[in-house]
């Protein structure tokens, strides 16, 4: 029993850790270039072993959020979390730039474990527990976009509370959820019989899918698939020579 409690708190503090620092490098309070503290500072400031403040910033490291040199220590990497060569973008401000009058609702809301395809694909936990939601957003009372989401309530928990009445998931989570990675995947699609009757589309019209999924450090935050009718929806990217990282699906 011993045992079991000490492990029980050296994850928590490891987790605390991890978090504070997280916290201060995405929210810009230390800059890139930002010399963290020492081992041996952090390690009297938690009152913890220099393992477990080791271990914090390998995993800090390995997400990229900072560099670990042998003989200066630890800074903070230059960070570029909110934006991508497709920006995540609210849909809201995408249907008023249209002109058009904007709202959504909550189709669905189920708190269930993660598909097997999800653990497989998504690097989902078995046991964690998932927020499965479903809105459709509308321009000028008409279908403009079928969103299906999912998200981590690991890394999420306070999703729980959220209503989502005011504000759709995917601003609530840009305002709530900071993340240092995602990943784009988008397709042209037949609409499936679910999808063309949520839409109110025929079945097999072309529609455009956007999927995504984020990461925070090397945890899923959330992935969601976003279906447009093909006929009214564009995607545009703007970017420089510099960013030749976009890769064929």
């Amino acid at each position: 029993m011993m045992t079991d409690e000490i492990e029980t708190s050296s994850k928590s503090l490891h987790q605390r850790i991890l978090d504070d620092i997280e916290s201060n490098i995405l929210s810009g309070r230390w800059p890139p270039g930002h010399k963290i503290p020492s081992e041996q500072v952090l390690t009297e400031e938690y009152s913890c072993s220099r393992m477990t403040v080791n271990k914090v910033l390998t995993q800090l490291a390995r997400a990229g959020l900072v560099l670990r040199k042998r003989k200066t220590g630890s800074i903070v990497m230059p960070q570029n979390s909110q934006s991508a060569i497709l920006e995540i973008y609210d849909i809201k401000d995408e249907v008023n730039s249209l002109e058009k009058t904007y709202h959504h609702g909550i189709l669905s809301r189920v708190i269930r474990n993660p598909t097997k395809a999800e653990s497989d694909n998504l690097s989902l936990a078995p046991r964690r527990k998932l927020l499965s939601i479903t809105c459709l957003h509308y321009a000028d009372d008409k279908p403009f976009c079928l969103e299906e989401r999912i998200i981590n309530l690991g890394v999420v928990p306070q999703a729980l509370d959220a209503d989502f009445a005011d504000l759709a998931p995917g601003p609530w989570l840009l305002d709530h959820i900071p993340w240092n990675a995602a990943e784009h995947r988008i397709a042209a699609e037949a609409a499936n019989d679910a999808a063309a009757k949520t839409l109110d589309i025929a079945a097999n019209t072309p529609v455009l899918v956007v999927e995504r999924q984020t990461w925070r450090l090397d945890e899923t935050v959330t992935h969601v698939r976003l279906t447009y009718p093909g006929a009214s929806h564009a995607v545009t990217a703007r970017f420089t020579p510099s960013q030749r990282i976009m890769t064929p699906a």
